[in-house]
C-alpha cells in the first residue's frame, strides 16, 4: 500500500513499458557485447543497438505496449481508476465482491482464487446496477485479494457481509456487451464512468 496525497492507494499496476524496455535492451546489450567482445569488434558491433533502437519504436511501442496501455489500473478506497477514466466506489456493488470473497471467488468464474495460475486475465468488477466490466490485470489473484479484503472492510467484516448477503436481494452481474469499434476501440466503458 501506498500513499498518494490523501488517498490510499490498495493495489497498483502499470502498463508494463518500463518493464519491456529493460528486456529490450537487456537482450540487445547481451547481443552487443557478445558481439564486440568475441566475435567482431567494438565498432562494428555497434550495429546491434542500432538494430534494437530501430525496431523498439514500431514493435515494442506499437505492438507491445500499445496494446497493454488499457492494463493501467489503481485502486484506492474511493475510486478504480483505469487509465485516466475513474469509478467511484459508491457505483460498485462491495457486498458481492465481499460475500464472493469470502467463498474463494470471484466474480464470472467457478474457479477458486488461489487456483488461477499468474497470467493476463479479466476480472469482472460488479456494478450496483447489475453490470460488470472487465479488467484485465497480469496478477489477477493478488489484486482479487486485496479488491475483496477491501469489500469485506467496508462492509463492516465477514460476520455482516454473510447476514447482509442472506437478507439482501441485488441482481446478478452480467458482463457488459462488447460494442462494434467504430473508432478503433474494442471496448467502450465511457459510459460506466460518467
Amino acid at each position: 500500500m501506498a500513499m498518494t496525497g490523501k488517498r490510499r492507494v490498495l493495489y497498483r499496476q502499470g502498463s508494463g513499458f518500463w518493464r519491456m524496455t529493460a528486456k529490450w535492451v537487456l537482450v540487445f546489450g547481451v547481443l552487443y557485447l557478445l558481439d564486440g567482445g568475441l566475435l567482431r569488434s567494438w565498432g562494428d558491433a555497434l550495429v546491434w543497438p542500432m538494430i534494437g533502437i530501430l525496431l523498439w519504436v514500431p514493435f515494442g511501442i506499437g505492438v507491445v505496449w500499445y496494446s497493454n496501455r488499457d492494463q493501467q489500473v489503481a485502486l484506492t478506497t474511493r475510486e478504480l481508476r483505469v487509465r485516466r477514466k475513474r469509478l467511484p466506489m459508491e457505483r460498485v456493488n462491495l457486498l458481492h465482491v465481499a460475500r464472493l470473497w469470502l467463498e474463494g471467488r470471484s466474480t464470472a468464474d467457478d474457479q477458486s482464487v488461489l487456483e488461477w495460475p499468474r497470467f493476463n486475465r479479466v476480472v469482472w468488477v460488479p456494478l450496483r446496477d447489475g453490470r460488470a466490466f472487465g479488467v484485465e490485470f497480469r496478477d489477477p489473484a493478488a489484486f482479487a485479494e486485496v479488491f475483496g479484503a477491501f469489500a469485506v472492510a467496508a462492509c463492516g467484516g465477514p460476520d455482516i457481509v454473510r447476514a447482509r448477503a442472506a437478507v439482501e436481494t441485488y441482481p446478478d452481474p452480467h458482463p457488459m456487451r462488447l460494442r462494434p469499434a467504430d473508432d478503433g476501440s474494442w471496448l467502450d466503458l465511457l459510459d460506466i464512468f460518467n
